[in-house]
């Protein structure tokens, strides 16, 4: 049990937090390493000891952002606290820029849109056509929308820049603990899930900004397991709308054979609408092998998700939104 703990934060630390987040690498490879957290963190339920969930809950309970050595002292002496926040607090990352690698897709599906996220937490996603982006292409810069939520994003192909906001004419989120975002102590745990570090500079400003167009606009957001609520939420869209389900860092959290089920939903959603539905993922390689059997074998897709689109790979977005990139597929 504590090998496999180690290997996750292990992983955690080199594969994700590695040149985004130099304090989670170091107090993730830090655990990695001492067997006194690890057999702490193997007596708590699988959940409840994600690397992320731990690391927001002992910010959450006022743990300095020092070196491992520091940080781990004041783990040890306020470890029942942590756990506590923990136990009651989900990981649910919800960050709007993440919109700027969905909507060089979105831009592209013609007539209105319905879009159905599943994993939504407050719905910050939900509103790509709410948000500016400020795209960084290899010919310079192109700006999109006009908000108070401005998004940049890198993307390593001029004919990727979406020329459009997409038009949304429902917009519905499944969840299994919704948030509202009007309620500053949740839009305050989803900013202490932010990883510390220059990379993410902006994100707390902006998630907080965009928890204010949600809270203006609450979009639909169903209570309950996406297993259970997809077909019944997804026959409420719409029918002279393209129905758009996505997700980004969701699957990982279902096991192999409640993937394929989802999978099988989603084509159930399709037989039902006659077609009229797209379909894009971002999930880290390793959670939809038909998808990661279409990649360019050793594809390097560390600290970004395989994009895919009705199951064909299209891009790596980057898993918090600052870059989008389509020539390791061939094209924009």
């Amino acid at each position: 049990m504590t090998e496999r703990i180690a290997a996750a934060y292990d992983d955690f630390g080199r594969r994700w937090a590695h040149g985004t987040s130099p304090l989670y690498e170091e107090w993730s490879t830090g655990i990695a390493g001492d067997r006194e957290v690890l057999a702490r963190l193997a007596a708590l339920p699988a959940p409840v000891r994600q690397p992320n969930r731990i690391f927001a809950a002992a910010r959450w309970a006022g743990s300095p952002l020092t070196g491992y050595p520091q940080w781990r002292e004041w783990l040890a002496a306020n470890w029942d606290r942590v756990v506590e926040v923990a136990a009651v607090r989900t990981t649910q990352t919800n960050e709007p820029a993440r919109c700027a690698t969905l909507l060089p897709q979105l831009a592209a599906i013609p007539g209105p849109l319905a879009l159905l996220e599943v994993g939504t937490a407050a719905g910050l996603c939900l509103f790509p056509d709410r948000y500016a982006y400020e795209y960084t292409a290899p010919d310079g810069a192109h700006r999109l929308g006009e908000s108070p939520v401005v998004v940049p994003c890198r993307i390593d192909d001029a004919a990727a820049v979406p020329e459009r906001l997409p038009d949304v004419v429902w917009r519905r989120g499944i969840d299994l603990a919704p948030i509202d975002a009007a309620d500053p102590d949740a839009i305050d745990w989803l900013a202490t899930l932010v990883w510390p570090g220059p990379d993410h500079a902006g994100r707390v400003a902006r998630l907080r900004a965009a928890a204010e167009i949600a809270a203006a606009d609450p979009p639909g957001i169903v209570r309950g397991d996406l297993l259970e609520t997809l077909p019944e939420v997804a026959a409420s869209a719409p029918a002279d709308a393209t129905l758009v389900i996505f997700h980004s860092a969701v699957l990982l959290y279902l096991d192999e054979d409640e993937r394929r089920r989802f999978v099988e939903l989603v084509d159930e959603v399709r037989a039902a609408r006659d077609g009229g539905v797209v379909w894009i993922s971002n999930e880290s390689s390793g959670t939809l092998p038909p998808v990661d059997a279409l990649v360019t074998p050793g594809l390097d897709t560390d600290r970004r998700f395989v994009q895919s689109v009705d199951g064909a790979p299209v891009a790596l977005a980057g898993q918090h939104g600052a870059t989008y990139e389509v020539r390791p597929f061939g094209a924009a």
